[in-house]
């Protein structure tokens, strides 16, 4: 679940922060430290639902922002799968959700 979740976080990132014609986001960026594989695992171990969906939630409001917010239809979409996937609960809970929210933002790219 570490790769998905750094992945959300990576193509957030180049929503909100990479512009054309500049040097690519890419996962060792320092933007993404609190936001590596590593980081991710420990909290997946942990089971921190809500850390996860924390952090997450963070990348994905500066993809959002990006977007123009709820009033595009690109940002009611990324709205609707974030909260998807902050209602979640569970470990368990979390990973269908998550798939649906990195195959938007990897998408929309």
């Amino acid at each position: 679940m570490e790769l998905p979740l750094e992945t959300v976080a990576l193509f957030a990132f180049k929503l909100a922060y990479e512009t054309e014609g500049e040097s690519p986001i890419l996962r060792d960026d320092p933007i993404m430290s609190d936001y590596e594989r590593e980081v991710f695992g420990l909290l997946v171990r942990r089971g921190d639902v809500e850390g996860i969906q924390f952090r997450v939630a963070h990348c994905v409001g500066s993809a959002m922002e990006a977007l123009g917010g709820v009033d595009t239809p690109l940002g009611r979409e990324l709205h609707r799968l974030a909260a998807d996937f902050s209602t979640a609960q569970t470990m368990d809970q979390l990973e269908a959700p998550l798939i649906a929210l990195k195959d938007y933002l990897k998408d929309i790219q």
